[in-house]
């Protein structure tokens, strides 16, 4: 089953867990109930209000559950995520696999994301109308380790070609950025959620290494599928949505949720980040030598909007 993202962006709300659910109610006025999630479903909760309020209890019970709860900024950015701290004898296993991997190993690792994230760039663009060759050439170019930082380049010529000459990629700008901004925030939260239940310990990194990133190995993992929300963000923006709001958000979470073909046939989003993740850990342990990565295009479902737009 896949899990629901929840989204909270109201500051007059309140959040408490009642026997299996989360409950929503009103902090003002009659302090009416406002809808009920079952915690079993959700697979991360994402606090997007400053003056939101909840129990205790709730954030026990989502921490039970390997449910993220992600805080948010102003600009929409992830600043803050709670995740369980206990695991199982598996769990411990994969840990200790995952930290005396060999360098070779990560490089090896690392290598198959960016050509994968370049391939699944080339395919954004390919639906945006913009040439690809850029992205497919660096794509057959890449090395144990990029080590000519392949993946940088990629990107300087990606945004100017998806977005225009004069976007400049910036997390503290509004429209565009932000809607990005707000995407990647689901996107991470779903891979910590993924990582943690692959088994792994989301601060050791492939590549990522800034010593104020307690996500490293989230960050890694969730490359492949930031072009999805990329291209997402530019449907919304073709379409003069260009600012965070309750639809442009709605739109964004529902990506997760669409279909991309993998080896498996067609397969959610969400479920080939989990995909991509146990599959680390398996390479970890020794059970594989690949990991499972998405085959190179879009999401099916945002593939057919955007041919009857």
């Amino acid at each position: 089953m896949i899990g629901r993202i929840v989204e909270v962006a109201d500051d007059r709300r309140h959040l408490l867990m009642h026997r299996g659910f989360m409950v929503v109610r009103d902090t003002e006025g009659e302090r009416k109930e406002l809808g009920q999630v079952p915690l079993d479903d959700i697979a991360a909760v994402i606090a997007n209000a400053h003056g939101l309020s909840y129990t205790n209890n709730l954030l026990v019970a989502l921490a039970e559950r390997g449910a993220p709860f992600v805080l948010c900024a102003a600009n929409h950015n992830a600043v803050g995520m709670l995740l369980p701290i206990e695991g199982n004898f598996e769990q411990s296993h994969r840990i200790e696999a995952q930290i005396a991997a060999s360098q070779p190993t990560h490089k090896r690792m690392w290598a198959a994301i960016v050509r994968s994230k370049l391939e699944q760039q080339a395919a954004a663009l390919e639906a945006a109308g913009a040439p690809t060759a850029p992205l497919t050439a660096l794509a057959s170019k890449v090395k144990s380790g990029d080590p000519e930082n392949l993946e940088a380049q990629g990107a300087r010529r990606y945004w100017t070609l998806l977005f225009g000459p004069e976007f400049r990629r910036d997390q503290n700008a509004p429209g565009t950025n932000a809607l990005l901004n707000y995407g990647y925030t689901v996107l991470r939260a779903a891979t910590a959620r993924a990582v943690i239940a692959a088994g792994l310990h989301p601060s050791i990194g492939l590549h990522h290494s800034h010593d104020n990133n307690a996500m490293r190995l989230v960050d890694d993992v969730m490359e492949p599928f930031r072009p999805v929300i990329d291209l997402k963000v530019w449907q919304l923006k073709r379409n003069n949505e260009d600012h965070v709001n309750p639809d442009t958000k709605r739109a964004l979470v529902r990506t997760l949720y669409d279909d991309m073909q993998s080896d498996s046939g067609a397969t959610p989003v969400m479920v080939c980040v989990q995909k991509l993740a146990t599959s680390l850990a398996q390479v970890y342990i020794g059970q594989r030598d690949k990991l499972d990565l998405p085959l190179p295009g879009l999401p099916l479902a945002l593939a057919s909007a955007l041919r009857d737009e």
